[in-house]
């Protein structure tokens, strides 16, 4: 049989999305942008129109582009610190403050990008790909255990104006119904108008408006000049493949090859997966990594930062330090298709958490980006204005050597590399399935803490204490480590194998 193709997904309603534009005959572009509709319904608080994220697009000819529809700051800081305020998100065991309001907001770029993507690449009418989450908007989706979670940490921001609390107050419990009306009639009237309804239409407007008497920075000509940014993937080799991945001024891609370079002089293939040698070696080359970051000033740097880090002499001067030496020193979503004729797309995107403003007769939650601390490393309200912002995100393809094909990507803020590092790591260096590689325990070295996942072997903790003095032992699986969702397509024998990531609600669809 062959198959039209397969969806991984951090929800059962957006991947069903993907799936019914896949039964039509669809293709993987028509698919993603279908499920990022839907996600925007069902995961609001990682997806929203009002955020941004990226594409990494593989043609069925083997064409392969990054679209970039990251948020963009103002083209003004504006004086004081406007509508800016902070929330302390209560994860449990810990609380992290985020900040919020009007002045928390970037230009967005979902609107835009999925209209940029629809042009090039899509092969169905934007009707018909808006058309399940606008159904699912009005008919209100169940919410789920991840996502009432997920909406207990981020809560004080869904309930702190009437707005928030009309739109999201009611039905932010597991079991809970949310319905979004106003979304779905957003949704169909850009189908029918297009995309300037957003940018430069009755949206921008409105958003403007408020911006201009409520402390907010974005006008109507930030809306009206935001541009997608079509790149050339980031390519490297690991392992016999071929990988492509999101290139700066996004750090995440870049990143996670400078990592898998240091770790090709690690000797992984004399030591056992799972070891106190490979997570030893693994967890170095994650603290070497962070080191790197900063002395190569990706974080300022942007574009250029690439011949910097990928440097023969500067990963040198790392990969000596991964065997011998010791280490001194947000939100997302992802969705992955592939179709029946080789075709994939990798999307991740981002809402931060929700500036906690919806665009009056929209129900779309804009970004708080400004209001990031990953993101503003200069501080708060200092930002180089008119300026495509710096994301962790790496969707990611790898053509193996025997010819099969695997996209994935992940949410997890900073984890978003380490765990797509360690996925790729297990599909290409330890010779695992596709779900076996994605179910493996994971760890991620952040803030001279590593944290490890329960599954971790006693022998394996017991050395990386000796390298590590501070750690953390997690119970279970957890959203914490990232949820990598992927695809793959062997097209010699035309075999679809999906795997959505447990930690983050994660569920995959084959179409036959």
């Amino acid at each position: 049989m062959k198959f039209k193709g397969a969806i991984a997904a951090g929800h059962p309603e957006t991947a069903a999305a993907a799936a019914a534009v896949l039964e039509e005959g669809g293709n993987a572009f028509d698919a993603v942008l279908a499920g990022l509709c839907a996600a925007c319904v069902a995961e609001p608080v990682l997806a929203s129109l009002g955020g941004g994220g990226f594409l990494l697009a593989r043609s069925a000819g083997g064409e392969t582009a990054l679209y970039d529809f990251f948020a963009q700051t103002p083209k003004a800081r504006g004086k004081g610190e406007g509508d800016f305020f902070p929330i302390l998100a209560d994860f449990g065991d810990a609380q992290q403050e985020f900040h919020v309001g009007m002045g928390s907001m970037a230009t967005p770029g979902v609107v835009k990008g999925l209209f940029r993507v629809h042009a090039e690449l899509c092969s169905m009418p934007m009707a018909r790909i808006v058309e399940p989450a606008a159904a699912l908007a009005r008919k209100g989706v169940r919410v789920n255990r991840l996502q009432a979670y997920i909406f207990e940490i981020v809560g004080k921001i869904y309930t702190s104006n009437d707005a928030c609390r009309a739109a999201y107050g009611g039905a932010m419990k597991e079991g809970g119904t949310l319905a979004m009306p106003d979304l779905a009639g957003a949704l169909e009237a850009l189908a029918r108008e297009g995309g300037d309804l957003f940018y430069r239409g009755e949206m921008a407007g409105r958003l403007a408006d408020d911006c201009r008497t409520g402390g907010g920075r974005l006008t109507l000509a930030d809306m009206a000049d935001y541009r997608v940014i079509k790149r050339k993937p980031l390519e490297f080799g690991f392992q016999g493949a071929r990988l492509f991945t999101n290139p700066p001024p996004s750090s995440g891609g870049v990143l996670i090859a400078f990592a898998l370079e240091l770790l090709k002089g690690a000797a992984l293939e004399t030591v056992e997966f799972g070891s106190g040698a490979h997570l030893e070696r693994l967890a170095k080359a994650m603290a070497l990594t962070n080191k790197a970051r900063l002395d190569s000033r990706l974080h300022e740097s942007g574009e250029d930062a690439a011949e910097t880090l990928l440097n023969p002499e500067f990963l040198e001067t790392y990969r000596r330090q991964v065997l011998g030496r010791p280490v001194s020193m947000r939100g997302t979503t992802h969705i992955s298709v592939i179709d029946g004729n080789g075709a994939a797309a990798a999307l991740t995107v981002s809402n931060g958490e929700g500036s906690a403003y919806i665009i009056p007769g929209s129900g779309v939650m804009v970004n708080n980006m400004l209001g990031e601390e990953d993101i503003n490393l200069h501080g708060f309200h200092q930002w180089p204005e008119d300026t495509r912002m710096c994301s962790m995100m790496a969707p990611t393809l790898a053509l193996k050597a025997g010819g099969e094909e695997v996209i994935l990507g992940s949410g997890g803020s900073n984890r978003i590399r380490t765990a797509i590092l360690q996925v790729l790591l297990n599909l290409l260096q330890f010779g695992m399935d596709a779900e076996a590689a994605v179910a493996a325990p994971r760890i991620h070295f952040e803030n001279d803490l590593l944290n490890m996942e329960n599954g971790v072997g006693e022998e394996a903790v017991k050395i990386l204490a000796g390298s590590f003095p501070q750690t953390k032992m997690w119970s279970g699986k957890n959203l914490f480590f990232g949820g990598v969702h992927s695809v793959t397509f062997n097209p010699s024998t035309g075999e679809f194998k999906g795997v959505g990531d447990e930690r983050r609600g994660g569920v995959a669809v084959t179409v036959p």
